[in-house]
């Protein structure tokens, strides 16, 4: 080799050999984030998927109760399994080769049996015939005769968007349950009209355009009386888009929505009592519920005694079950709830009228823990409270009038166990004969036939695949044992399951859980930067339980030579009401405090996580909540990627953020905006949102945009066109990826034009 200048003295090429490795970590034989690692990666998603063999993700009954029936994953393909709970036998759900040679030949179409062209069916005509969609028509199948027939077309499902206010102005006329009379809006009045005699009544007289009365009349069960609701209509708020890449034409689109958000006016509606024989409109005073965010589940008592409805005052501290006395008019609070700080009426709310409403059972949170309680529906007061303890009442299953027992599903009532796996319950009325009918350490998912008499019952852990058995509904005893999860086929790809782990909390006493994803090549020798996947969404708890129920996302992450972790802090639910309320009013806490410290704790015990280098991404709440770590605890996190963030909850729906932030808006709502906080900005931030978006208004991240140009941070973004509310899909999948490896690994990633796909097969 010629060289130009004398060479470097041997020393000192050594030390500029040295210098050039530590400064390219992607030529040493360990890096990360190499072509190799992406396609490991992409293998792993390819040898993964519908590689767990018999475990059923749902399970569903016939009306009869006398099948319960699954499609499960197996070695063939894709199986229909029927279970007969009487005779305990299991069995195919038909026969799969005779039903795909029907379907071959009436379709034109070569169908294999174990890929059927549906994945769900009902019984029909006593268990002996089912029915299912496939290729656009709707056929019939003869279990015992072989026999397969078209019914009809498929008809398309009539979507509503989420955000649409109710339609009262509903002139459709009512009958009466006697089918003597009608009832109607006629110039934003009531009126009924006798079917014999074709006589009109008018029966309101104060309904005009900016005040009238609803169509949705609601007669008693006697046919002498009658509620509409009176509604005095608000602006609606509608949001625009441009969708600059339609489908079916070369021009954009101008498309809206009606989306209301935090501190819009919202419609009142006042229930409305009429005596139909007296022709007369009795006064309803509206004192007790004329704060209204909203009322819901108006309905009469079966002796037409009372109209009941429920109120739900806007900021959500106070919630009331209203009677109106039929006779009078009267109103009164049959239950009330009031809070400090809010109730949950979207995730904990339950109510069981008993006996026609003589006793109601009602789930609060008013000593500290989401319970049951037994009302007097006559008194309005309490009888019992039926449950108790520190932990959490999920749902209730069924409520047995005549044994006067609840089964119900619960968390955290065994303390050697995660508190938020779901276990169930059956309990009386008066609160005795407690009786678990689950208690194996994993979460469960119960489906109850539709007498209540058994339940399927599928469980496991993110570190337990799946079991699924039958189970009596009375005392819990296994049945039969239908399915064990099978991932070999996972394991012989280098899989392995997360680890659970769990640290103190910031108040030091409260555990907090999570769980930890590590990469196949894992060596523990090594460093590994720290990615987060955050969700901190108040309306309900996010790390997953359950076996396959985690992000695929986080493995395939993991792969690129990252550890991914996913926890719930406090501010989320399903703990206590104390846990749960960290996030009133501030939601750019998002447990952040936990969530740091468990991190920490998790690198004591495991040096390979590098706290150092620390990224987060999340989608929706979650793109609110990754940005946030980084402009409000930027010595932590340094790489943040997030997709269609509420950046600012004055810019999102209504329901969602008033429910957590309160009502009216106040300064808080400015303390917890990204927008607002745009200038704190240090690490590296990817944003990405949908073009068209209608859960989130992509006017929140535009804000967004706009606040950190104006701060003149440096930042990436990414809009895509056409995508609702979304991660990114594929596109976005890969931005996040190489944004990861870039910034936290310190190498540019392979070029996407490499070969990143590779075939199944290979290792």
């Amino acid at each position: 080799m010629l060289f130009l200048t004398p060479p470097p003295h041997p020393k000192r090429l050594l030390f500029l050999v040295l210098l050039i490795l530590l400064n390219f970590p992607s030529q040493s034989p360990q890096a990360q984030g190499r072509l190799e690692d992406y396609q490991r990666s992409e293998t792993l998603k390819n040898r993964l998927k519908d590689k767990v063999y018999n475990a059923p993700a749902l399970v569903n009954w016939s009306a009869s109760s006398q099948w319960a029936w699954y499609l499960v994953q197996t070695v063939r393909g894709k199986e229909f399994m029927a279970v007969n709970p009487a005779n305990k036998t299991r069995q195919a759900a038909f026969d799969h080769a005779q039903l795909a040679q029907k379907l071959s030949e009436a379709t034109n179409k070569k169908i294999a049996p174990y890929a059927l062209p549906f994945s769900t069916f009902t019984y029909s005509k006593d268990d002996k015939e089912i029915e299912f969609s496939a290729e656009g028509l709707v056929w019939n199948y003869g279990l015992t005769s072989n026999t397969l027939r078209k019914k009809e077309p498929v008809r398309p499902e009539e979507r509503r968007y989420w955000g649409a206010g109710a339609n009262d102005q509903n002139d459709k006329p009512v009958f009466s349950p006697d089918s003597t009379r009608t009832a109607y809006i006629k110039n934003y009045n009531v009126y009924v009209r006798f079917e014999k005699t074709k006589k009109e009544t008018q029966l309101s007289f104060d309904g005009s355009e900016g005040d009238y009365y609803s169509g949705y009349v609601q007669w008693s069960p006697d046919s002498k009386k009658l509620i509409s609701f009176k509604v005095r209509p608000n602006q609606k708020h509608l949001i625009y888009f441009v969708r600059s890449s339609p489908e079916d034409q070369l021009q954009p689109k101008l498309e809206s929505r009606e989306y209301l958000k935090p501190g819009d006016a919202l419609p009142v509606r006042r229930p409305q009592l009429f005596l139909v024989d007296e022709q007369k409109q009795l006064p309803v005073d509206d004192a007790l519920f004329n704060h209204q965010y909203g009322l819901s589940r108006s309905e009469w008592r079966k002796d037409s005694r009372a109209f009941t409805f429920e109120y739900n005052q806007r900021g959500h501290q106070v919630y009331r079950v209203l009677e109106i006395n039929a006779a009078t008019g009267a109103v009164r609070a049959l239950i009330e709830e009031q809070s400090k700080t809010f109730i949950d009426y979207s995730g904990k709310r339950y109510r069981y009228d008993a006996a026609d409403g003589k006793e109601i059972i009602w789930a609060s949170e008013r000593d500290g823990w989401n319970h049951l309680y037994l009302y007097d529906g006559l008194t309005g007061k309490i009888k019992k409270q039926i449950t108790k303890g520190e932990w959490v009442v999920r749902n209730v299953v069924n409520v047995d009038e005549e044994k006067r027992s609840i089964t119900f599903a619960a968390s955290g009532m065994n303390p050697q166990q995660d508190p938020y796996f779901v276990q169930y319950y059956r309990i009386n009325f008066d609160g005795t004969g407690l009786t678990a009918l689950t208690s194996e350490n994993a979460n469960h998912t119960g489906y109850f036939s539709t007498d209540k008499k058994y339940f399927v019952d599928t469980y496991s852990r993110v570190d337990l695949p799946q079991l699924t058995v039958l189970r009596s509904a009375v005392d819990g005893s296994v049945v039969m044992e239908l399915e064990k999860a099978d991932i070999s086929e996972w394991q012989k790809a280098g899989w392995k399951a997360p680890e659970v782990f769990t640290a103190k909390g910031r108040d030091g006493k409260t555990d907090i859980w999570g769980i930890i994803v590590r990469p196949t090549n894992f060596d523990p020798t090594k460093k590994y930067p720290v990615i987060e996947n955050i969700y901190a969404g108040p309306h309900s708890s996010f790390t997953p339980k359950s076996f396959m129920a985690y992000n695929r996302s986080m493995f395939e992450l993991a792969e690129l030579g990252f550890i991914v972790v996913q926890l719930d802090g406090m501010g989320t639910s399903n703990r206590s009401k104390a846990f749960h309320d960290v996030c009133w009013q501030n939601l750019k806490d998002a447990g952040f405090p936990d969530r740091m410290l468990w991190m920490q704790e998790a690198a004591k015990k495991y040096p390979s996580l590098d706290l150092s280098r620390v990224g987060i991404y999340g989608t929706s709440a979650g793109g609110q909540s990754s940005t946030g770590g980084l402009l409000f605890y930027p010595d932590f996190y340094k790489v943040g990627v997030s997709s269609c963030g509420c950046h600012d909850n004055r810019m999102d729906k209504i329901w969602w953020n008033e429910q957590w932030m309160g009502y009216p808006i106040g300064p808080h709502y400015a303390d917890c905006s990204n927008v607002t906080h745009a200038e704190k900005l240090q690490g590296k931030l990817l944003l990405i949102l949908g073009e068209v978006d209608d859960n989130v208004d992509p006017a929140s991240t535009m804000q967004l945009v706009n606040a950190l140009i104006k701060a003149n941070k440096d930042f990436d973004f990414l809009m895509v066109p056409n995508m609702a509310h979304s991660n990114g899909g594929e596109y976005g999948e890969r931005k996040r990826r190489d944004f990861f490896v870039r910034h936290l690994l310190g190498i540019e990633p392979p070029a996407w034009t490499l070969p990143i796909t590779v075939n199944e097969g290979t290792k």
